[in-house]
């Protein structure tokens, strides 16, 4: 796998290495940070902060497979602890940007039947514990495994699958649709 020898290099000191692990990603990335920082300067803020945080502790990562979810976690944690030292608590409420990318309505579709499915979606979102909107975008529109958003959430996963449960049922409750897992 391309990945794990990738990571075996970076691991040696290859910065060459870890640089095209993390080009490999940097779209999921952005969207990631931007769904939690809010805008542009403090998503790519917080790329940064994770990049040198990944070269320091590389060596210290035993499963070379996991890279992307470690890496991932890293990010999150680096945007929450960013995020409090502006004294903030954005958490994926003013993200927008990430949210319109992270819907992926095709082009082909009206432009205003987009934009009030987008209202419509952020209007649920926003009705949600933050927990549950966390877990819901973590794993609905970054595609992250549930064991990875229990790593960067630090609960069990018993935990995230309850979260996002409930969120999934507050929004079917609310406003009404078939029940889709």
């Amino acid at each position: 796998m391309k990945t794990v020898r990738l990571v075996k290099k970076a691991k040696k000191g290859n910065k060459e290495a870890l640089l095209q692990l993390i080009n490999e990603q940097q779209d999921a990335y952005y969207r990631l940070a931007l769904s939690y920082m809010g805008n542009p300067h403090d998503a790519m803020d917080a790329m940064e902060d994770m990049i040198v945080s990944l070269y320091h502790s590389i060596p210290q990562l035993k499963k070379e497979e996991s890279f992307y979810s470690w890496s991932k976690t890293i990010l999150v944690n680096r945007c929450k602890k960013l995020s409090q030292k502006q004294n903030k608590i954005v958490l994926m409420e003013n993200a927008d940007e990430s949210l319109d990318e992270a819907l992926k309505i095709s082009e082909g579709t009206n432009s205003f039947k987009q934009t009030e499915q987008r209202l419509d979606l952020k209007g649920m979102l926003a009705m949600l514990s933050s927990d549950q909107r966390e877990a819901i975008e973590l794993h609905y529109f970054h595609d992250l495994e549930l064991q990875a958003i229990a790593d960067m959430t630090n609960v069990p996963i018993g935990t995230v699958k309850s979260r996002i449960f409930q969120g999934l049922k507050k929004m079917r409750d609310q406003f009404g649709g078939e029940w889709h897992e």
